[in-house]
């Protein structure tokens, strides 16, 4: 098994989602707790005892970012839970708000206590409509109990948390473009500094984490930092969820600990590849995370460290896995397509350069493409890398140089025979 578990180590009945079950298996204790006997400073502490890391993919470290916060500064703070989960393969996000609503609510409120945060945002998935629709339970059924509103539980804290759904934009899932849509203005990402710590939602301090993060901050509250760190590995301690999809035999969302192996992973946990195929190639960590043969992820274990050693990552967490007999010249298409359409058009590189590649790619399926155009895409490809506001130009720059680099034989039989080298029976398909 995986190892040890922290946001799924409870049995999956209809009503776990509900108030009853979270408070029978200890919700809101620590809560309570926290509110009568810790310090809003313990809370940050914790939390950088902890070394807990984004999950939403840049794997920043969450106590550093919060200690950014001055909660006597004077001014009203905002707490953002980003769950505006558009990465394609990405979907263990979707999982805590159907299936733990509450574990993310009580989260937020220990984490608002911590940063003097008066009002909490949930920034959802337009798309998202069972979860939208456990989360707004959660939070009516949390409001009917006192665990929102005036004075928590006695207490002199107060908070509220309102929902914001998204309307179904890709780049709106970074931050700043997300705080941008949150104030009614076009979703278009911001220039930094100042960071959103400082100047975020109304120009007013603001820490926006991604869902899984602010997920584990009650169980590291309850436990304590040190017994968080304890489990993973030095550099990425505790757990991760993965979402995995494509061609598996189990397809699913699994919590590993970090530095699990991921042979035994996905032979063992997901059931190998599906139909007993050979494995061709994983996206570790959703498309933006670039693509890694057999044998160098075969060997590797899931934590930053290891991915990061061999110029990957495990980015979001959604994990794609590809069959022998897939062409990669077709997978392509469908990445650079996908970040063509979702392109907000703000910066040129990305709204020319994404819109370039995905016009020479196509010229390469129909037949009329030529070498000079592997050239011109693997140039446009890194010349979008580090030039734009946010991180679309470089998420299409990477899947690009990384499929080239390790199928570039793939794209020199199509341009030379007009067709794929593989059988063409297999497609790529991701959950999103």
């Amino acid at each position: 098994m995986p190892g040890r578990k922290i946001l799924t180590d409870f049995p999956l009945t209809p009503t776990a989602h509900h108030l009853d079950d979270y408070r029978a298996r200890g919700g809101y204790e620590t809560l309570a707790k926290a509110l009568h006997s810790l310090r809003p400073e313990d809370i940050i502490q914790e939390v950088v005892d902890a070394g807990i890391q984004g999950r939403g993919g840049a794997a920043f470290p969450a106590g550093r970012k919060w200690q950014v916060v001055n909660p006597h500064d004077g001014q009203p703070h905002y707490l953002v839970a980003n769950a505006d989960e558009g990465e394609p393969g990405t979907f263990k996000d979707r999982w805590v708000l159907e299936y733990a609503p509450h574990q993310l609510l009580e989260s937020m409120l220990l984490c608002a206590y911590g940063l003097g945060v008066r009002h909490c945002f949930i920034y959802i998935r337009g798309e998202y409509d069972r979860p939208l629709q456990r989360i707004q339970t959660a939070v009516e059924e949390a409001y009917a109990a006192g665990y929102f509103g005036e004075q928590i539980l006695g207490s002199t804290f107060s908070c509220d948390v309102v929902i914001f759904r998204g309307a179904g934009s890709y780049v709106c899932g970074e931050a700043s473009a997300l705080l941008n849509s949150l104030e009614g203005k076009r979703g278009y990402p911001r220039n930094r500094p100042p960071r959103l710590t400082v100047q975020g939602l109304w120009q007013r301090p603001t820490v926006v984490n991604n869902t899984e993060t602010l997920a584990n901050i009650a169980w590291i509250i309850r436990h304590g930092g040190a017994a968080y760190r304890a489990i993973g590995t030095e550099k990425s301690p505790g757990t991760r969820l993965i979402s995995i999809s494509g061609h598996v035999a189990k397809p699913g969302v699994y919590e590993v600990e970090m530095g699990y192996p991921f042979k035994t992973f996905l032979e063992q946990d997901c059931g190998g590849v599906a139909g007993g195929r050979a494995l061709k190639a994983v996206i570790p960590g959703g498309t933006s995370s670039p693509i890694l043969p057999p044998d160098i992820i075969e060997g590797l274990s899931l934590d930053h460290e290891s991915f990061w050693d061999v110029d990957s990552g495990l980015g979001s967490g959604g994990m794609i896995i590809i069959a022998e007999g897939t062409c990669m010249v077709r997978a392509l298409a469908v990445m650079l397509r996908f970040y063509h359409h979702e392109s907000c058009g703000q910066c040129t590189p990305c709204r020319e350069g994404v819109g370039w590649m995905h016009r020479i790619i196509q010229r390469i399926l129909h037949g009329q493409g030529t070498n000079e155009d592997l050239e011109r895409l693997e140039y446009i490809a890194k010349f979008n890398t580090g030039t734009t506001i946010c991180g679309l130009g470089d998420a299409a720059g990477a899947a690009t140089i990384g499929i080239l680099k390790h199928f570039r034989h793939e794209f020199d039989h199509f341009i030379s025979h007009k067709r794929s080298l593989c059988d063409g029976r297999l497609e790529l398909r991701c959950a999103s």
